[in-house]
């Protein structure tokens, strides 16, 4: 064989294997990282390996990612009353409209791998999108005239998809709050204190715990245990570390799929938030794939290194499940709420909460000095107490694990949280004033929010107009 031959041979076997490896890897995974044609947004980067989960099918183009979109996202924005909904856009009487800005899907506005047009929330149409279906608005709204489109999104203004807490109607029924409302409670705690006291189990003690004996011998963890949440109500130990399946064998680390047969609501949540949302179902880094060359894998959990925040270095890589903020026997839920936070986020808004009035309110409760929840932790806003119901229309009450669902655009505090001890005039221009929160709204908002002058002049007109 001449050498030209075995060179071209040589090329040629290269190129084949590398094809192979490639074809491989978009099919069954693995190191996936030089496929992705751009950086993926903040929302998404923690999942960006497992290109199955929004990229289900080769075939389908916009249909197949609009399915993944709303297979993610559609509860949510249910949930939220949304102000766009898909229904909005198939009316025939709107056809016009999706001619300038098809809104039937969700990429029309939010593309991914984009970095370079990517704005806040995602959004990757010029900031005046909202001029294709309401450019007459200033013949309905006088008070539009001047103002520019790529306005409208501002703080305080009109959210997109999630705007109860900007409606003109809501807006007037609370101008007149002051900035502090007389009461000041966590929302739902007077539901939670009438549910959690009719209900009487008797508490289980250190001598009542059922383990191995090479547990039983080791005093720290019965103690724990013993003092936790779960002895005081009724769960020993073999409720966590045995199954309903196999009772005889004593599992040493249940995971979330323990937790979960308890705590259904806050683990569902769990993975739809930052911290969990690789844990989801269907998050896979790869599939079972021919002669054993790929194994079926998921993602392994996030960890503080894998963040576009700033986390403290030492914890770095520390996987966040369950046990991660509820630690194996003392599940201290006031612990998880603050402790647990501050533990790995090291930002200006988490440093200052240690000097904030909130965290004084908080450190007054955790002493008695203040009534069940008046405190206000990490965990108050943006892991608040919601309420939900049911297909039908069975009411459950927990605390939501979803960060994302209460966080972005801030506004949706405002119902859920905020309005729990402030008026929404002085709650509008504090969600706005990036200053105030970077030092965790110790002081008063530098910024005044206009949405609840404009609605009651609106409202005013509207009456003379119809007398």
């Amino acid at each position: 064989m001449s050498r030209t031959l075995m060179l071209w041979t040589l090329w040629l076997t290269l190129s084949v294997a590398a094809a192979l490896f490639v074809l491989g890897v978009i099919v069954y995974g693995g190191p996936r990282s030089f496929l992705l044609i751009g950086k993926t947004t903040s929302g998404h980067h923690q999942i960006e390996l497992a290109c199955d989960s929004c990229h289900t099918s080769v075939f389908g183009g916009k249909d197949v990612l609009q399915d993944a979109c709303v297979n993610c996202h559609g509860a949510a924005l249910k949930a939220e009353n949304d102000a766009h909904p898909l229904s909005k856009f198939t009316d025939p009487r709107n056809a016009d409209r999706i001619v300038g800005l098809d809104a039937r899907y969700c990429a029309t506005c939010h593309q991914e791998h984009r970095p370079g047009i990517t704005a806040t929330m995602g959004v990757t149409l010029p900031g005046d999108f909202c001029f294709h279906c309401h450019q007459d608005i200033a013949s309905d709204r006088p008070s539009h005239k001047d103002l520019a489109f790529s306005t409208c999104g501002n703080a305080g203004c009109h959210n997109f998809h999630d705007n109860r807490a900007l409606y003109a109607d809501f807006l007037i029924s609370h101008s007149s709050e002051p900035a502090q409302l007389a009461q000041q409670k966590l929302a739902l705690i007077d539901f939670i204190n009438k549910v959690a006291d009719p209900i009487k189990i008797k508490p289980l003690a250190a001598a009542d715990a059922k383990a191995p004996a090479e547990y039983l011998g080791n005093p720290k963890i019965i103690a724990d245990w013993a003092a936790d949440a779960h002895a005081k109500g009724g769960v020993n130990c073999t409720g966590c570390h045995t199954s309903k399946t196999e009772p005889e064998v004593w599992i040493a680390a249940p995971g979330m799929d323990t937790c979960k047969s308890c705590h259904a609501n806050q683990a569902t949540t769990f993975v739809e938030g930052k911290h969990g949302m690789r844990l989801r179902d269907g998050m896979a880094s790869t599939k079972d794939g021919p002669f054993d060359l790929w194994k079926a894998e998921k993602l392994s959990p996030m960890t503080p290194a894998k963040a576009r925040l700033p986390m403290k270095p030492e914890v770095a890589h520390q996987e966040l499940t369950c046990n991660t903020c509820h630690s194996s026997h003392g599940y201290d839920t006031k612990a998880a709420q603050v402790t647990a936070c501050a533990g790995c986020h090291n930002d200006t808004h988490t440093q200052a909460y240690f000097a904030s009035p909130h965290y004084d309110l908080f450190k007054k409760e955790l002493a008695g000095e203040a009534p069940r929840g008046t405190g206000v932790s990490c965990a108050t806003c943006h892991m608040p107490v919601v309420e939900r119901r049911d297909e039908y229309g069975t009411k459950s009450v927990f605390v939501t694990h979803n960060q994302n669902d209460n966080l972005r655009p801030n506004e949706k505090m405002t119902r859920s949280v905020c309005a729990s001890c402030h008026g929404l005039q002085f709650t509008l221009d504090a969600l706005a004033d990036r200053k105030l929160i970077d030092i965790n709204f110790k002081g008063s908002p530098g910024v005044h929010i206009e949405s609840i002058e404009w609605a009651k002049k609106r409202a005013e007109e509207r009456s003379k107009a119809r007398r």
